[in-house]
This record gives structure tokens, C-alpha cells and sequence, in this order.
């Protein structure tokens, strides 16, 4: 109980601040970037507002735009996912349904999870969501 108080207290100062905070709960661990991503077990999380379609077409665009090779797709009707090799590192994109409005995606890249790389596909994916 004392571990969630203080991840929601660190939380709440990140998200005021602006800052980074990480905590490690039950051996994930978990940090908020700015309000925007949430970093958890090497997952660059990011939610858009947009319909699932969108968000998945998007995905599928950045990997071609970075030359991803051995792209393997599995689509179900609230997720999916897009594992793809993209200059030489291992990339999963995993997209999920939260409502009519709104997408969840995941982005994992490199063997423990490569942040910035991450970042980069993210900006990808919202930058082709604009201008699809």
C-alpha cells in the first residue's frame, strides 16, 4: 500500500513538474515522461486520440518509412501487434483499443528497451497520423 502512495505521489510531481519519475513496483519497472509516455519493463506507452484503424495504418507507414525487414503483422479486432527489425534492432509495436476515440500504443525496441529509439517511432507513428 505504502509503494502505490508513493508511486501516485511521484506521479502527481512529475506530471505538475514536467519532470522524469521512475519507482520499481513489484519488479516492473515504471516511470511517467512529461504526462505524455509512461515507460514500463522497456515499453514506451503513448495513447492518441484516434479510432484503432487510423493508429494501425500509421504504425504500419512508420516501419515502411524506416525500412523495417522480416515485418510479421497480427491484427485482431481491439489489438495488434507489428514486430519488425529496423537497423538492426528488434522493434514490437503493439497497439490496443481503449475507446472509439482513442488508441494505446507500446513500443519496445532493442534487447531491454531502447528509450529514445522508442521516442523516435512514436513521433513517427503521431507525425504520420497527422499527415497520413
Amino acid at each position: 500500500m505504502e509503494r502505490k502512495i508513493i508511486f501516485l505521489w511521484l506521479l502527481f510531481l512529475s506530471v505538475i513538474t514536467g519532470c522524469d519519475a521512475a519507482i520499481n513496483m513489484n519488479g516492473k519497472v515504471m516511470s511517467v515522461s512529461s504526462g505524455q509516455f509512461i515507460y514500463q519493463d522497456g515499453n514506451l506507452i503513448s495513447n492518441y486520440k484516434a479510432d484503432i484503424n487510423l493508429v494501425w495504418a500509421a504504425c504500419e507507414k512508420t516501419v515502411k518509412e524506416l525500412k523495417g525487414k522480416d515485418i510479421q503483422k497480427e491484427r485482431k479486432i481491439s489489438t495488434g501487434a507489428i514486430k519488425t527489425i529496423i537497423q538492426d534492432e528488434k522493434v514490437i509495436i503493439s497497439v490496443e483499443y481503449v475507446t472509439k476515440d482513442s488508441t494505446s500504443v507500446a513500443v519496445f525496441a532493442g534487447v531491454a528497451g531502447n528509450n529514445m529509439a522508442s521516442r523516435l517511432i512514436h513521433e513517427k507513428i503521431a507525425g504520420n497520423l497527422v499527415h497520413p
